[in-house]
């Protein structure tokens, strides 16, 4: 499985949010998961399968799949909730 973190422009914020992703995973014992980063305008559907991004460029990727939308980069506590649930859903936690 890949998760791809995204921002507008592919930088900062979506590399904060991979060593986020990672860290949420570590906690919850995943692994076998690719986590990378990358801008939105450089973002395509077989890229990974499923996307993290904040609310304000989430609109704009309809065309990627699964979106994970966080209201908040910096909240961790609701990325672990939604990634988690997430995972439950496809079959990789329990």
């Amino acid at each position: 499985m890949k998760i791809m973190a995204v921002c507008g422009s592919g930088l900062g914020s979506s590399f904060m949010l991979e060593m986020n992703i990672e860290n949420v995973l570590k906690k919850l014992g995943v692994t076998g998961v690719e986590v990378e980063h990358t801008d939105l305008g450089s973002a395509t559907k077989d890229m990974a399968d499923v996307f993290i991004a904040a609310k304000d460029i989430a609109g704009g990727m309809d065309h990627l799949g699964e979106v994970i939308v966080l209201d908040n980069l910096l909240d961790n506590d609701t990325l672990e909730v939604k990634l988690e649930d997430y995972l439950k859903d496809k079959g990789l936690l329990h």
